[in-house]
């Protein structure tokens, strides 16, 4: 389960269906299933990979705003 950083209940369930051969990815808010996506198996690496290259993305833009905020900050006391 993953919950959402606005709160008020709402949770991402995941789970594996091995017998149809999908993962099933639920939207809860408390205790009341608002939605699912069935993705099948074949799928779930394509989505990992699609994580992992947003996760990259937005860590270089981390990195590279905190060396600027570095820089700047450098300049400011030299």
């Amino acid at each position: 389960m993953f919950f959402d950083t606005r709160g008020g209940g709402r949770v991402l369930r995941v789970s594996w269906h091995q017998e149809a051969d999908v993962v099933v990815l639920s939207l809860w808010r408390d205790n009341l299933c608002t939605g699912s996506f069935r993705l099948t198996i074949d799928e779930v690496p394509v989505l990992i990979e699609t994580l992992r290259s947003g996760l990259d993305a937005a860590y270089d833009d981390a990195t590279r705003r905190a060396e600027r905020v570095d820089g700047l900050r450098s300049r400011a006391s030299g």
